[in-house]
């Protein structure tokens, strides 16, 4: 197989772009904007769905057993829940949000005629000079974190005045670092998968190849709520490659210098055939992997699974740590995961 070069540069400077355009389940629309257009100019037939996903259509050299790859770009967030009588802001979450990991975070809130409000989330008992212990000892929930806005309101009424409604977009502060080749970053879960998958595209154009099989590549918006990938897809697809974060903790086998291959999550195992085609294809090209199983996790594959497709899914990508928190990687899992799945398009 022809060795294809991952273009780094390229790779990083996407995902970073793509991490600091906020892109919470239910307003995807910017970060979905920013995909398409670096596909501009190569040769994929691109359009979006109803529901606000991008598909984007790869002509091969067959087309006997079509192909998907899946990687999402929505993440977790927040949404106005109340407007309090104190001028605070009550949340509710989006996606598997762990409350005590958005403590003192910075967040902007987008009005529903696009107005940006900026502020942190708080304790509604933050001081300890005040609190004493609870401050603390308090647990970290919806109902004793409150959004404190950068603006002098000490009212519901005045909060209103500023354009805020229930129901407007939270957007939590990505604090995007890169340095040393680590990548720390809220929500690399999923878009550091979204620039691998990005960067494979780039290697097999940049090697003047063309995918064995038609592919079609599906950029998903609704995978943090569990069903981004229930549609979206050609019917006649035989295999999807879902690309979602590898669970990096304790007890786990996948780390950050390596792509991981997924054997089982929360939702059961993954296509044992091919699995082992995609664990072949890495010993081939000697592309290091991991094999793991993600005992609280669910993906876009299994989205699909359960809206009746009749497809092989499997499941691959970058070590993630502290998923759903404040999140790290390093640039050579994302370089191994675009390896794999530039291998796989033209295997």
């Amino acid at each position: 197989m022809t060795n294809l070069t991952i273009d780094k540069t390229f790779m990083m400077d996407f995902m970073v772009g793509l991490l600091n355009i906020p892109s919470p389940t239910g307003d995807t629309d910017a970060a979905i904007a920013y995909c398409e257009q670096a596909l501009n100019g190569w040769p994929l037939k691109v359009h979006r769905t109803p529901k606000g996903q991008m598909v984007a259509t790869w002509e091969g050299a067959k087309n006997d057993r079509p192909r998907a790859m899946t990687a999402h770009v929505d993440t977790l967030g927040a949404m106005v829940k109340e407007i309090k009588s104190n001028g605070r802001l009550k949340l509710t979450h989006l996606g598997g949000l762990n409350w005590s990991s958005i403590e003192c975070e910075g967040v902007t809130v987008r009005t529903l005629d696009g107005k940006d409000i900026p502020g942190s989330v708080m304790p509604v008992k933050a001081s300890s000079h005040v609190h004493g212990k609870e401050a603390s000892e308090i647990t970290r929930s919806a109902d004793t974190l409150e959004v404190r806005l950068d603006v002098q309101v000490s009212s519901a009424a005045e909060v209103e005045t500023l354009g805020i409604q229930v129901g407007d977009f939270v957007y939590i502060d990505p604090r995007v670092v890169v340095h040393n080749g680590y990548i720390r970053a809220r929500f690399l879960d999923d878009k550091a998968c979204v620039a691998c998958m990005m960067a494979a595209i780039k290697a097999v154009l940049d090697a003047r190849l063309i995918p064995t099989q038609r592919i079609t590549f599906h950029f998903s918006n609704y995978e943090e709520v569990g069903h981004g990938g229930a549609s979206g897809f050609p019917d006649d697809i035989v295999e999807l490659v879902t690309v979602d974060m590898a669970a990096v903790g304790e007890g786990q086998t996948s780390d950050e210098f390596n792509v991981t291959i997924c054997a089982k999550d929360t939702g059961g195992p993954y296509h044992l055939g091919f699995r082992k085609q995609l664990v072949g294809l890495a010993k081939q090209l000697g592309i290091p992997y991991k094999i793991d199983i993600y005992p609280n996790y669910g993906s876009d594959g299994e989205a699909l699974w359960r809206a009746g497709a009749d497809v092989a899914v499997g499941l691959v990508g970058p070590g993630i740590d502290g998923s759903h928190s404040y999140e790290r990687t390093h640039e050579t899992s994302l370089i191994q995961t675009a390896h794999l799945l530039a291998a796989y398009i033209v295997s």
